[in-house]
């Protein structure tokens, strides 16, 4: 059986790991000043770093995958034999889960499959990477859903932001409690809960939020996770802080890495931090 896995841009999926398991991502379409662009096609995260800092709002840029785009890929698999099963970031956190459902109701194929993972970034990835993992080892739709739902039921998700500029700027905090978090040297932990993004806990100084999320990911998921991947923005150090903690407490060889995307990134800014695990 030909099963074509696709996921979107939301999943920050390592570009090298795609093509070698043969994933699909759809890009969303970054529009700004009149232009536009496709997510980690035209445009990188540090490009678009550079475009955020002259904005007041993260709502001043328009992110969309339209159905019309789905509907062209379903298709074009569908007619070449193909089981099409599409991996979707969070239907709470963006429109892009409903347009590829407006697109499989549009093809009306039983081979086109949609799963919500109400996920974001590699949490949502991870399970996308799975999938097709399962789909080049022969597995059938039924057990890569199953599999599927089983990783969302048991994903971890946590990131910190070393500021909250961008957290203000997308609406999720406000000027005066990121004016006070800055001046107190608040940093926030953040989760994702029922497809959207939650307020764990704040931490005073970054090293102390690095360490809070390690005491959770090991109370979670242990010191050997079945599955962990931590993840960065254009802050080396910070990156490299969490690797050192990391690797002082937990079995590195489990641990893998990626990227947080641009269109993630436009919320969080390039000072991030993340990781997403599977728990016992």
């Amino acid at each position: 059986m030909d099963i074509k896995i696709i996921s979107d841009s939301l999943a920050d999926i390592p570009q090298e790991t795609a093509r070698a398991l043969d994933i699909e991502v759809m890009p969303l379409t970054i529009i700004f000043d009149d232009a536009q662009y496709e997510d980690g096609v035209e445009i990188t995260p540090a490009e678009m770093y550079k475009k955020i800092g002259s904005i007041r709002q993260a709502a001043h840029f328009i992110l969309k995958l339209t159905p019309q785009k789905f509907e062209e890929a379903f298709r074009k698999y569908v007619n070449e034999g193909y089981t099409v099963i599409y991996i979707g970031s969070s239907s709470r956190a963006s429109g892009t889960f409903q347009s590829a459902l407006v697109a499989k109701n549009a093809v009306g194929s039983e081979e086109v499959h949609v799963f919500d993972t109400y996920l974001l970034s590699y949490a949502s990835g991870m399970i996308a990477v799975e999938a097709a993992r399962m789909a080049k080892e022969g597995k059938n739709p039924e057990q890569i859903l199953k599999r599927s739902q089983s990783m969302k039921e048991r994903m971890g998700c946590l990131f910190t932001v070393d500021t909250l500029d961008y957290l203000k700027r997308g609406g999720r905090l406000s000027a005066t409690k990121a004016a006070i978090g800055t001046i107190l040297n608040v940093k926030p932990l953040l989760t994702l809960e029922d497809g959207i993004v939650k307020h764990l806990k704040n931490v005073r100084g970054t090293k102390k939020a690095l360490e809070e999320m390690l005491d959770i990911i090991i109370s979670e998921a242990g010191e050997s996770p079945e599955q962990i991947t931590i993840s960065h923005g254009l802050d080396m150090e910070l990156f490299s802080n969490l690797q050192d903690m990391a690797a002082e407490r937990m079995d590195m060889d489990r641990i893998q890495t990626s990227q947080i995307g641009a269109v993630i990134g436009i919320h969080t800014g390039p000072s991030v931090a993340a990781a997403f695990y599977l728990k016992k």
